[in-house]
């Protein structure tokens, strides 16, 4: 079995305060250079957890990109079909408060047109070998719609996740083609034009299950941060599944482990709700430091029965 990720490739820098930090004051405190992106965190969590994944992307054709690419084959990830272009890579500058979350954040947007042709051109190599593909939603149509048609020509399955929620809105037609869509509350509450954020898990749960059989919607997992998770498929089965009670220290990178868990469990054969443990396991790892993706695990530590 194999999964593939597809996705931008991003640099984070990000600002830590050493005290109490101010909104509008200036801020002594830390700052860090980490290699970021939605698709690039989830494919290192995947190879984190030694299953090999394929990375199909772009970096900048600088010693910066070379580098993305050296870490990501360290990690086992297949970068064959990583393209090299100038200002291939975006960037996401973001400032942390005390308790670990993003207080303002900024970010640019890579060029992932390149894709297409790449697509058109390898993708039934690429996805031939392909047991599942994480796509993040708001890349360019195009690059969906080959995405779409490669998936289902090889008969993989596709799950879906969200980089920038701005573009995303504009691509909810597509949901019906992702076995899987994982998302966060605020994200599900703008796909379903309502607002979810005073919702317990179970209140959602009713909620989302019911909205995900009327849109006829393979399934969805909604993240609720500190409250833990909510799934729902369209043939009415629906759970919760509570956070892990661990000390956080910075929240980036979780929804992507998380992503990154609820994909290796479907793709080896979990249920959904085995799936979203698997998920939450991975998100708790990741808060608990700096670094944007979970440490090492191995297969068998998540229930999987893979040889390594």
């Amino acid at each position: 079995m194999s999964i593939l990720v597809m996705g931008a490739t991003f640099l984070d820098i990000k600002g830590f305060p050493e005290d109490q930090y101010i909104p509008n004051g200036r801020n002594v405190g830390r700052i860090e250079y980490i290699h970021g992106g939605v698709a690039r965190n989830v494919v290192e969590d995947i190879a984190n957890v030694e299953l090999k994944p394929t990375y199909v992307g772009i970096v900048d054709n600088t010693p910066m990109g070379d580098a993305v690419v050296e870490k990501l084959k360290n990690h086992k990830v297949n970068t064959d079909y990583v393209l090299s272009r100038p200002d291939g890579m975006g960037t996401w500058l973001a400032v942390f408060d005390n308790n670990g979350d993003v207080a303002g954040s900024i970010s640019k947007r890579p060029n992932m047109l390149p894709l297409v042709d790449l697509l058109e051109e390898k993708g039934d190599e690429i996805f031939a070998s392909a047991s599942s593909a994480v796509l993040e939603i708001d890349l360019n149509k195009e690059i969906i719609k080959k995405t779409i048609e490669l998936a289902e020509r090889h008969n993989t399955k596709l799950y879906g996740v969200v980089s920038n929620m701005s573009i995303a809105a504009q691509r909810r037609d597509f949901l019906q083609k992702f076995d899987c869509f994982i998302c966060n509350l605020q994200e599900v509450g703008i796909f379903f034009a309502d607002d979810y954020q005073s919702c317990t898990p179970e209140e959602l749960e009713k909620i989302l299950s019911s909205k995900v059989q009327n849109a006829q919607i393979p399934s969805i997992v909604v993240t609720m941060g500190s409250k833990g998770c909510v799934w729902a498929d369209m043939k009415g089965n629906s759970g919760v599944c509570p956070a892990r009670n661990v000390q956080v220290k910075d929240t980036t990178g979780a929804g992507d482990a998380f992503c990154a868990g609820v994909t290796i469990g479907l793709t080896y054969g979990k249920t959904l709700a085995e799936s979203v443990e698997i998920g939450t396991t991975l998100a708790a790892s990741v808060i608990t430091s700096s670094e944007n993706v979970c440490p090492r695990f191995l297969p068998q530590e998540l229930g999987l029965n893979v040889e390594v």
